[in-house]
């Protein structure tokens, strides 16, 4: 959520910010935001007109009784009762005005940084940069299910009959290697600096508000039925709300944390050959990373924080790309992001295993997160960025330590965290 002062001082800023993100039928709300304002604080001017007005008659009501002057204290009395009405009135006008505000300031898209590029969707996104040689190998690298099956290490079948499609079980070395990226990713985020939390895994539905659009919280979240409770789908929405309604001692910052959750989304399969397996499934499990930091300092750690994802799939021998998020394909809360692409020597492209996010003060402001300085209060920036999210990223690590064999190498980070295994070797041919 923007400050209204934009829309007041640099209404044209912001119009074309929403031009550049094609949302054009968000234009009009601009103007209209525009004109509620003026008439809020006209009514909160006769507002605060008629209270004046009120409490000088009210000190008036005391002296002329003193005189005797009963009749016109009377009269005057009858005065301030219209004018508490005119008052309670105006009271709930401005309530009305004002909510009207926040509705729609809810859904006009954040500034973006100058740097984002301009496109209508995902297809626009601009690759920035690579890390490893993305290699094929002379002999077939098969689909990550077959992989799996090939250890006996995914039941779909048994998961439908539980809990429905989008569901699975992982099991023997698969299942251990799964929660060895995971371990590792913990110890890697502690080794950074990063204080290690397990939030959460329900939030209320004002915090969900707080960290993300509503369009995206219907397209994500499961909602608890008969409770003011949400399934989080990242772990970034019960961290950045760990902080609501706080003004945070300046001699803490930054705070940087990094959080173990299971994740839940609505998501079903996507298209063709990944609907069976492990690519899109409505569980998984997440190492995130959060920064609260001065607004001064939240470029340099977006820098930081996507460049720590990197660093650690290299080190399990996984090529990785930096995509730079265009302007229609940027959540509206977001100033920039850029999202880390794994490289898959089956399909002989990369997909995407983590996304980093500035939000500027898109977050703190719509939950009330500031620090206190010389010039008083003032709202922080929020960021955050996956580590890794798992099953997603065992799919990277399967693929691209995949032997002809049909083993796979253990990375050398990850072999402590799997009782010093250097390689495993499927069950099945």
């Amino acid at each position: 959520m923007i400050d209204i002062k934009l829309i007041r001082e640099n209404t044209e800023l912001v119009k074309e910010n929403i031009k550049k993100k094609f949302q054009n039928e968000k234009l009009p709300l601009v103007d209209e935001v525009k004109d509620l304002d003026v008439k809020v604080r006209d009514v909160q001017v006769r507002a605060d007109n008629l209270k004046a007005d009120k409490n000088k008659k009210s000190t008036e009501i005391g002296k002329l009784m003193a005189q005797g002057k009963k009749d016109e204290a009377e009269n005057i009395k009858k005065e301030i009762t219209t004018m508490s009405d005119e008052i309670k009135k105006l009271e709930e006008e401005q309530e009305k005005l004002n909510k009207r505000i926040k509705d729609i300031m809810m859904v006009i898209p954040n500034i973006m940084d100058p740097s984002v590029p301009i496109g209508e969707d995902d297809t626009k996104n601009v690759e920035v940069q690579r890390f490893g040689e993305p290699k094929v190998p002379a002999y077939e690298v098969p689909h990550h299910a077959d992989i799996i099956a090939r250890f006996n290490g995914l039941d779909k079948e048994s998961a439908g009959r539980t809990s429905g499609e989008g569901f699975y079980y992982l099991m023997g070395d698969i299942a251990r290697l799964h929660e060895a990226m995971l371990a590792c990713a913990r110890d890697y985020m502690i080794n950074a600096g990063f204080t290690y939390v397990i939030p959460p895994f329900m939030i209320h539905s004002d915090v969900v508000t707080g960290v993300m659009s509503f369009p995206e919280m219907e397209a994500m979240m499961y909602k608890i039925e008969g409770e003011d409770l949400y399934l989080i789908g990242t772990s970034e929405h019960s961290m950045i709300g760990k902080f609501k309604g706080q003004i945070i001692d300046k001699a803490t910052l930054p705070i940087n944390m990094t959080s173990y959750s299971p994740c839940f989304r609505k998501e079903g399969g996507s298209h063709g050959l990944e609907e069976r397996g492990l690519y899109r499934v409505h569980q998984f499990e997440k190492q995130e990373m959060i920064v609260i930091c001065e607004p001064e300092d939240s470029m340099a750690w977006y820098d930081k924080m996507w460049k720590l994802t990197v660093d650690l799939f290299r080190s399990w021998d996984v090529p990785v790309r930096q995509l730079e998020c265009c302007s229609g394909d940027l959540a509206d809360l977001k100033v920039k992001s850029c999202d880390v692409e794994a490289w898959s020597p089956r399909q002989q492209k990369y997909f995407e295993v983590g996304s980093c996010s500035t939000l500027g003060d898109a977050q703190a402001r719509r939950l009330g997160i500031r620090a206190k300085g010389d010039k008083g209060t003032y709202y922080l920036h929020t960021l955050n960025n996956t580590v890794v999210a798992t099953p997603r990223g065992l799919i990277a690590v399967l693929e691209n330590n995949y032997q002809e064999d049909g083993s796979v190498l253990i990375p050398e980070v990850l072999q402590p965290y799997m009782g010093g295994k250097k390689v495993i070797k499927p069950q099945q041919k």
